[in-house]
């Protein structure tokens, strides 16, 4: 280990492989600055991170802020550069939305910066959280970012501290991971539905979006299917709205972010009709 004899470092070595969320509270429990940084194992952080998120985190009101997330191994295949420009979507698009009303609904876990005084304070509730009845093991990020808009504070988002990050480069390790994503989104959504009354109304409609959204897709596709099954004609109303709908979001993303590859985002829709909504059905 590079900084085993700096005595600014202290490193926990647990018996065994406990989880993160354990592996978390074990390290915070021995800590005693004023603020706590998350960094994932595979994340590589530009050197002006700290100073970016712990610039935000000057005002007590913030519990937790986020950096902007990249695939640093993009290149690596048709997959990865698809997953960063989705990485760079809901950096820039969703939390930098929610951010504007102070309610970063997840504060991601490869790159989040928590106000320790609150963090000890939710403790108990992070470790305990349960699901089906067991212990939790997925989703730490949304759940504590959710405890900390329970406890009054406000979630950040800093889109000018990078953080470069390992995504899935294979089908089956990136369906996995979107199945725990939407099994935590939906969990703590309804965690979370109580604080939406002290909030902007875009919040909700953000909520009711991401949730009602997938379903939306997913009975469109259903009447296609059926329209096509029942009567031997092409649903080409469906086809042709979907198609529009996603030409206009890549489009838009591709004049925000000044890049064209943006526009083969729309490749993502296929998958989401074909691979995401059966694994997540």
């Amino acid at each position: 280990i590079v900084y085993a004899d700096d005595s600014r470092f202290e490193f926990i070595m647990l018996p065994r492989n406990v989880g993160k969320r354990k592996a978390q509270i074990a390290a915070i429990s021995r800590s005693s600055g004023d603020l706590i940084l998350n960094v994932d194992s595979d994340t590589t952080l530009a050197s002006d991170v700290v100073s970016k998120l712990s610039q935000k985190m000057r005002d007590p009101a913030v519990g937790a802020v986020m950096g902007q997330l990249v695939a640093s191994n993009q290149s690596d295949s048709w997959l990865t550069r698809l997953i960063d420009m989705e990485y760079w979507l809901a950096c820039n698009e969703e939390r930098a939305a929610q951010g504007r009303f102070g309610a970063v609904m997840c504060c991601c876990g490869p790159c989040a910066m928590y106000r320790r005084s609150a963090f000890v304070l939710l403790l108990d509730q992070y470790e305990t959280q349960l699901y089906r009845g067991k212990p939790s093991d997925f989703g730490e990020d949304r759940h504590l970012t959710i405890l900390m808009l329970s406890a009054g504070f406000r979630t950040e988002y800093v889109p000018s501290a990078i953080a470069a990050t390992v995504v899935p480069d294979g089908l089956a390790a990136y369906l996995r991971q979107q199945l725990r994503w939407a099994r935590s989104t939906f969990r703590d959504t309804l965690l979370g539905l109580h604080l939406l009354r002290g909030m902007n109304w875009y919040l909700t409609l953000d909520v009711v979006g991401q949730n009602a959204g997938p379903l939306l897709l997913a009975l469109s596709v259903l009447a296609g299917l059926a329209q096509f099954a029942l009567t031997g004609s092409v649903p080409w109303w469906t086809i042709g709205t979907i198609g529009s709908l996603t030409l206009i979001r890549c489009g838009v993303a591709a004049y925000r972010a000044r890049q064209l590859r943006f526009l083969g985002f729309s490749l993502h829709t296929l998958m989401n009709v074909f691979l995401l909504l059966p694994v997540k059905a």
